[in-house]
């Protein structure tokens, strides 16, 4: 007989527990099926809480329950109706075991018929809750994979032409939120290989490569906001300038830039122009800037305009994340 394992959960957000009992239904199952519900306990959308699990357990199969009852009660009348929306989102499947680590797995398994697989319920073998993680993520890294961590984290990209106090910014921000940051990687890149302070044309994909492997790596360590010193848009202006097109990598990346940060700030040239010898004067900054600014509203990106002192750009950023609420599509009076 084909054994069928179910578990399910709002999964907000899945972390090592939940794996746990994952990995247990799959080495005792044929096949394991997961109920994902939608909550408000957290702002996380389902369709990318149910993303991770389809990342990292691609041979479950899971369903989406989006008008499911929300909350736990040990009430009869509570555990009737919950029932009564499993059995229905099952629509005839016969499952063999339910997994789960919580009191409810109990009259779940008995309105099934199915076998009570309580795993860790007394979280000894990881001492974790999904109530601990959206409390203070950044303690509980440890506990949830690089692939749920990179969403609880606010991405903030600043953006500009050169000399415009990128770097500065985005390195004082990270030390004023004792939080990790990803360099422009262009520029070291460029001081390494230029030939007559140029670059070839497939250079440019090498670019946008090497700074989406430093953002990945430094993300897995940041503490609640992630600060990115320039992006594959402004590397896209510079193929633009230096050869009239784009390669074909950049420019992928480039266009999903929207779904890659949360913020996009953009840093003025309102301040004096450092003209070092990498740099090609303060007319082409002004036009840079301009050009910056139309592709942005071309990709209909909005922006976060940064004047001032470098004081007033953090207290400004500062503002802005005080009262930004990741997927809320909210950016607040900050602004």
């Amino acid at each position: 007989m084909k054994k069928t394992g179910l578990t399910l959960g709002k999964y907000a957000p899945f972390h090592k527990g939940h794996q746990l009992v994952f990995d247990t239904a799959l080495r005792e199952t044929d096949e394991l099926v997961v109920l994902i519900y939608d909550t408000d306990v957290t702002e996380i959308p389902l369709n990318i809480r149910a993303g991770w699990i389809r990342k990292l357990y691609p041979q479950v199969e899971i369903i989406e329950c989006w008008d499911g009852p929300d909350g736990y009660s040990s009430e009869r009348w509570f555990e009737i109706i919950q029932e009564e929306y499993i059995i229905r989102m099952l629509d005839g499947r016969k499952i063999t075991h339910f997994y789960s680590s919580e009191f409810y797995g109990d009259h779940v398994s008995k309105a099934l018929n199915a076998i009570d697989r309580r795993v860790d319920e007394a979280r000894n073998t990881v001492p974790v809750s999904a109530t601990k993680i959206r409390e203070n993520s950044f303690a509980y890294k440890d506990y949830v994979s690089d692939t749920v961590y990179r969403d609880l984290i606010t991405k903030a990209v600043f953006l500009g032409a050169m000399s415009s106090g990128k770097s500065t910014l985005t390195e004082a921000l990270a030390k004023k939120f004792n939080t990790t940051f990803a360099p422009e990687y262009g520029r070291e890149y460029w001081t390494e290989h230029q030939v007559n302070r140029r670059i070839d044309f497939e250079a440019f994909d090498e670019i946008a490569r090497g700074h989406i492997e430093i953002e990945d790596r430094e993300i897995i360590n940041a503490n609640r906001y992630f600060f990115v010193d320039t992006n594959a848009i402004t590397t896209y202006m510079f193929a633009l300038d230096y050869h009239g097109k784009a390669p074909d990598f950049l420019k992928r990346t480039a266009d999903l830039n929207y779904k890659r940060y949360d913020l996009f700030f953009l840093c003025d040239i309102d301040i004096p122009y450092d003209d070092t010898w990498d740099r090609s004067g303060d007319q082409k900054r002004e036009i840079f800037q301009k050009q910056i600014i139309a592709d942005l509203k071309e990709r209909n990106i909005p922006y976060i305009l940064l004047s001032g002192s470098l004081e007033e750009r953090i207290r400004k950023v500062e503002r802005v994340l005080a009262e930004f609420r990741k997927y809320s599509n909210y950016f607040g009076s900050g602004i």
